[in-house]
């Protein structure tokens, strides 16, 4: 019998500080992606240290991420969605939400969720692979109704071995959807490194199955971030669904719960250190006479702002019984509204 030969495509990788590339983006720009990732690394580790003494009960840390977060965020449009796994605190502060919302959040206040679904983005989705199918779900809706607009969605190199995260890319190839799903490849799946979870040279690969394109980008690469995601998101916005594998490595623990000390090597971490988001970024800007006295003084006010963010967050009452259902749904199922009023009876009426 006749071997028929299949054609497998190629995988592009996005670069641009170290291809010697620019994007076209002015001096103010580059400097409110520096100091939005300033920002959200100051958030990771005041969240780190809320959860030690005891007002978090768990945190996951987004250090090392934080480039591939907040480009991916900076190249949506207003009218775009985001849809995030449990990690997404650096693009929720992209997104804009106030930073004591966020702290609410991890500290497990319904409150942390008010009102952010006006920035179009869905809460947050603690199962592992889940979100996929959210991406493609609002991908499909955008479709059906022929919006112009488009939905990222972010999840982990481990959501790629889940089910769900192939139903996912299926659905919106054969739909049209217009997702992209943006995958941060952290090296790990809490403690799984990523040789262990595939044989695939490449994540972005994957996406030939379904029939849609897939790209890699340096994720430690802002401006390389921001141009693939740009790029996906104009292909997404017509029909046509994107894979991203975004190159990246987790500095940190997987979670507060975690040790990953006794699964890596700290040689391995300290090589990574050594491609930093932050410290690449701010080396380019220097390379390019950008960097300013703004710029090494932004630390410092990015501490005093994430300082009073949380406290207020702690400062702030706890959610009235309602809350916990009238966020789920923009109109109430019946169902839910029964289960609402029993719930009332048996916990706040024994008050």
């Amino acid at each position: 019998m006749a071997r028929e030969e299949v054609y497998t495509g190629s995988i592009e990788k996005v670069e641009v500080m170290d291809a010697g590339d620019d994007i076209d983006l002015d001096e103010e720009a580059l400097k409110t992606l520096y100091k939005n990732m300033v920002l959200a690394r100051k958030f990771d580790e005041k969240a780190f240290a809320l959860q030690r003494r005891g007002d978090i009960s768990t945190y996951a840390p987004h250090k090392g991420q934080e480039a591939a977060q907040i480009g991916a965020m900076f190249a949506l449009k207003d009218d775009d969605w985001m849809v995030p796994s449990f990690r997404e605190t650096a693009a929720f502060i992209m997104r804009g939400a106030p930073l004591e919302k966020i702290f609410q959040r991890w500290m497990g206040d319904a409150n942390g969720q008010k009102g952010l679904a006006e920035l179009n983005t869905l809460p947050v989705a603690i199962p592992v692979g889940t979100q996929n199918l959210h991406t493609t779900g609002l991908g499909m809706a955008m479709s059906f109704k022929d919006d112009d607009n488009a939905v990222i969605g972010f999840t982990g190199d481990g959501s790629t071995s889940e089910g769900d995260f192939h139903e996912a890319l299926n659905f919106a190839g054969v739909y049209e959807a217009h997702s992209v799903f943006f995958v941060q490849n952290n090296q790990y799946a809490i403690s799984m490194p990523r040789e262990k979870q595939t044989k695939s040279e490449t994540i972005a690969q994957k996406a030939l199955a379904y029939g849609i394109e897939g790209l890699q980008v340096d994720g430690n690469d802002i401006l390389a971030v921001i141009k693939a995601t740009r790029e996906a998101l104009e292909k997404a916005r017509n029909g046509e669904p994107v894979l991203v594998e975004a190159l990246t490595y987790r500095l940190e623990d997987h979670t507060t719960s975690d040790d990953s000390s006794r699964y890596r090597d700290e040689e391995e971490v300290e090589k990574w250190k050594e491609n930093d988001p932050i410290k690449r970024f701010r080396e380019y800007l220097e390379e390019k006479g950008i960097w300013s006295d703004e710029l090494e003084d932004y630390e410092e006010e990015a501490e005093g702002k994430i300082d009073e963010a949380a406290n207020k967050a702690l400062e702030m009452d706890d959610p009235e019984f309602d809350e916990l259902f009238d966020y789920v749904y923009g109109e109430m199922p019946e169902l839910l509204a029964e289960e609402k009023e029993e719930l009332r009876e048996e916990v706040v009426g024994n008050e």
